[in-house]
């Protein structure tokens, strides 16, 4: 029996429920239960905060668990990042009002309101920057407004709350972040029902990134076409009934699809059919 954290609210518990059960794990809640049991696979799933995951697992209390890394990084507790996951991926950076021209490197004496006082404070250290930390628990775009601070630090996605507020980003990212599945000095990674629970995953991921592209291909072009597909390690070929064709099938990156279909089509590819991939072991 091994244990597994999941987030227990927002679209980081969305998409990681969906990711486990794409996995053929069963751990979908039908109301607000902090715990669901897994009997065929002998799992138990417990729901947790975002930001308290990486400390239940750093303390062996949850064998893995799936957190975002700034969260991970602001518990401040020994763990492994074990699989980027691919979701919820996010900038944590500073933000000032519009009219305002400073930098991080102008930010002495200053006040900056977060949501993660420690990841602030490591990058001022880091920065030697001398600045008034407010800790805020959410809403941290609208300080500059009411007057609370002078600066905010801050996960954005897409910038738009930001805007709405009337700030606006500087400085590089103090942090780049996304979804991982988190282990921790007590856990026993080569356990085979982990092992099991990384593979699967691992194989979600890296076909979430690929589709499958197949198409008829004239034989005595095919060094061509196998440029434009050469899969991950080399394409299937396979002969056509239809003298001096093949078929060929090949992996390729899901944000290429439309290009790579436009170059088989330029080169006289024909039935070029996009196929979505599940999962993967490669």
């Amino acid at each position: 029996m091994i244990k597994i954290a999941l987030p227990n609210k927002g679209t980081l518990s969305e998409d990681a429920v969906l990711l486990m059960t794409e996995a053929g794990y069963t751990c979908k809640r039908y109301n607000r239960e902090l715990f669901v049991h897994d009997k065929k696979n002998e799992i138990d799933f417990v729901f947790l905060r975002p930001r308290d995951i990486a400390v239940y697992v750093s303390r062996g209390v949850i064998d893995i668990g799936i957190t975002g890394r700034d969260l991970a990084r602001e518990a401040d507790v020994v763990h492994d990042e074990v699989l980027s996951l691919g979701f919820g991926k996010s900038k944590f950076c500073y933000a000032v009002s519009r009219e305002n021209d400073q930098t991080p490197d102008d930010f002495n004496g200053l006040r900056i309101a977060t949501s993660y006082p420690l990841l602030v404070k490591n990058d001022l250290i880091r920065r030697q920057i001398q600045a008034e930390i407010v800790k805020l628990d959410g809403a941290v775009e609208i300080s500059v407004t009411l007057g609370v601070a002078d600066a905010i630090a801050d996960v954005v996605q897409s910038g738009r709350t930001l805007t709405e507020a009337g700030l606006k980003i500087v400085g590089s990212p103090i942090l780049d972040s996304e979804a991982l599945l988190i282990s921790g000095p007590h856990t026993s990674i080569d356990k085979p029902s982990i092992t099991t629970c990384l593979e699967r995953l691992r194989g979600i991921v890296v076909a979430r990134e690929y589709v499958m592209v197949e198409y008829d291909a004239p034989k005595d072009i095919l060094d061509k076409f196998c440029a434009v597909t050469p899969g991950i390690e080399s394409p299937t070929i396979s002969p056509l009934s239809k003298s001096g064709w093949v078929a060929v099938k090949a992996m390729v990156k899901q944000k290429d699809t439309n290009t790579v279909m436009d170059e088989l089509t330029q080169l006289g590819a024909k039935g070029i059919i996009v196929t979505n991939i599940k999962t993967c072991r490669l």
